[in-house]
Formats: structure tokens, C-alpha cells, sequence
């Protein structure tokens, strides 16, 4: 009997003519692109890689100011102009700015950073048409997908400044509106630019949802508009000092600089 068990396990262990092992499977290089690479099991390795990547290269970061707006606004716009000055401004009281990375106001943003040594972010996304990253942006990442890039706005920002846009530009006010007023992030600066552009919305929002108790008044008052670079300057750097963090910036721009690409 003992000889015959060990015959069986003899043939257990021996394959086919012709079969591959298990690690010959494993390093075969597969010319097409394998199946699995598509499966939601696998996104769920890639989801964490961006994350990963994202709070490792933006730990550290000294406050910055996320700065929202149209990729379609040309450098001759008043907007564009407002944009960069304001960052230019908030640059050269230690904030870093963070953007979307892409042109418009993104660019405008980036390179009124940039101009003046700020920490300039670009939190570039992978689009069907192509987005590049503009050339103003100092500290860059690029996501595959949206809620992971959100997640970097938000975490990483003291106050949100948002320039005339379209859907993408309300998408991501209306996140940080919901976030703030449901109590999942500390309330915080959400200031739009830009009071004809923004008259209409912010009318229906008090005349219909306000008027129909859908939303409160404090939760209109988390947002203010304003025509005034010098204005949103003044509220953000207030802000600032009354939170009572501290305003030596130095230490956070000096660990942060060996990531900053020239």
C-alpha cells in the first residue's frame, strides 16, 4: 500500500506532455494586453496607486488655495488676468496654489504661482480629448480617475477660489458646498469671482431652493461673490490668521522644494 500511495503522489506532481509550470506561466510575457488588467478587482489596485501617490507627494504641502475655472479662458480674458493676480497675490504671502493643471484659468492660476517662487500644483486628469499639463505647473500629478483627484483638492486646500466655468467647474464647487454644509469638512473660505457671471445661479438658488426650504440660509451664506482680486486676497489671509495656525510657512516650502520640477 505505502508503494502505491507513493505512485499516486508521483503522478500528481507530474503534468502532461507538453503542459507549462505554474512558474512558467507566471514569466511567459503575454504580447496582448491580458483580460484581467480590465477587471474591477484590478481598477481597485490602481485606484489605491493614485491615492497612494497623491498624499505621498502632497504631504507636507505648507496651506495652500485651490483654484477652480474654465480651460477654455483665453490669457486675453479679464478673468484670466484676475487669476493670475490672484495667485500671484496669495504666492507671495506663502500659499502654494493647486489647479487642475490644464489651460485657462488653470494656467492662469499656475503661472501667477509661478512668477512669483510659489508652490505651483497641477492635478492634471486623463480625458478622452487630451488635456495636457501647462507649462506653469511646478509640482504635477496626473489621475485617472475623478473622485480620487477631488479628494487631493479638498485635503490639501485652506480655501477654495472659483472662476467663471462650465460643468466641471460647477461639479467640483458644488462638492465642497455639500462638504462643508454636511459637516464632513471644516468650513473654509468658497469664494466665487465674478458676481455677473454667477448673479443668475446664485438668484435661483434663493428664489427657488431657499424659497422652497431645500436649502437654509447658512448654507448660502458658505459662499460669497466678489469682483475684487484685492478682496479675496484680504478674506483668504484672514482666514487664515484667525484659525490660529501659525503663519511661518518656511519650513513646509523648504522640506516641500525636492519635489518642485524647475
Amino acid at each position: 500500500m505505502a508503494s502505491n500511495d507513493g505512485e499516486r503522489e508521483v503522478r500528481k506532481a507530474t503534468l502532461p506532455a507538453g503542459a507549462a509550470t505554474s512558474d512558467e506561466v507566471l514569466l511567459q510575457r503575454n504580447f496582448e494586453e491580458p483580460a484581467f488588467l480590465h477587471t474591477d478587482a484590478w481598477r481597485l489596485f490602481r485606484i489605491q496607486a493614485e491615492f497612494t501617490e497623491g498624499f505621498d507627494t502632497l504631504a507636507g504641502l505648507p496651506p495652500a488655495v485651490t483654484i477652480f475655472g474654465s480651460a477654455r479662458t483665453p490669457p486675453s480674458d479679464p478673468s484670466y488676468q484676475a487669476a493670475e493676480a490672484v495667485a500671484r497675490g496669495l504666492g507671495e504671502r506663502g500659499f502654494a496654489i493647486i489647479t487642475g493643471g490644464g489651460p485657462g484659468i488653470m494656467e492662469a492660476a499656475n503661472k501667477g504661482a509661478k512668477e512669483v517662487g510659489a508652490l505651483s500644483v497641477g492635478l492634471n486628469i486623463e480625458l478622452p480629448f487630451e488635456q495636457h499639463m501647462n507649462p506653469y505647473v511646478t509640482v504635477p500629478l496626473t489621475f485617472r480617475y475623478f473622485f480620487a483627484r477631488k479628494t487631493m483638492f479638498v485635503k490639501y486646500a485652506e480655501a477654495f477660489i472659483i472662476f467663471p466655468g462650465g460643468f466641471g467647474t460647477f461639479d467640483e464647487m458644488f462638492e465642497a458646498l455639500t462638504l462643508i454644509q454636511t459637516g464632513k469638512l471644516r468650513h473654509f473660505p468658497v469664494i466665487l469671482y465674478g458676481r455677473d457671471y454667477w448673479r443668475g445661479l446664485l438668484d435661483w438658488l434663493r428664489e427657488r431652493a431657499l424659497a422652497q426650504a431645500k436649502l437654509g440660509q447658512r448654507d448660502l451664506d458658505i459662499m460669497v461673490a466678489t469682483d475684487s482680486v484685492e478682496e479675496i486676497i484680504d478674506r483668504i489671509v484672514s482666514t487664515w490668521r484667525e484659525s490660529g495656525e501659525g503663519w511661518d510657512f518656511g519650513p513646509a516650502h523648504a522640506r516641500f522644494r525636492g519635489q518642485v520640477t524647475p
